[in-house]
């Protein structure tokens, strides 16, 4: 049992150091507007097509819709690589991020 539990922590160990090195890039306005978000949900990049710049509000609503989609696509891959690091083993809401 005690070697199960030691194997379980290595590979939840692993799968948060490849959620750590996730780049996941959030889209919105068919890709007039991408954010480039890392699995710790911070931002290293937004990118904005010149046709949006004198649009103010459609600039927001897609910035906020990019950024929306990069956070759930980051939520997505890390819910599947703990899935699979625990072997499908419930984790608790809240304990990886």
């Amino acid at each position: 049992m005690l070697q199960q539990a030691q194997k379980l922590q290595e590979g939840v160990q692993k799968a948060q150091q490849e959620i750590e090195q996730l780049e996941m890039t959030g889209e919105a306005g068919g890709g007039l507007v991408k954010v480039q978000m890392n699995g710790k949900y911070k931002v290293h990049k937004v990118m904005v097509d010149d046709s949006l710049l004198d649009d103010r509000e459609m600039l927001e609503d897609l910035l906020t819709a990019a950024f929306n989609d990069a956070g759930q696509k980051v939520k997505q891959q890390t819910q599947e690589k703990l899935g699979q690091a625990t072997g499908g083993l419930p984790i608790p809401p809240g304990l990886f991020g």
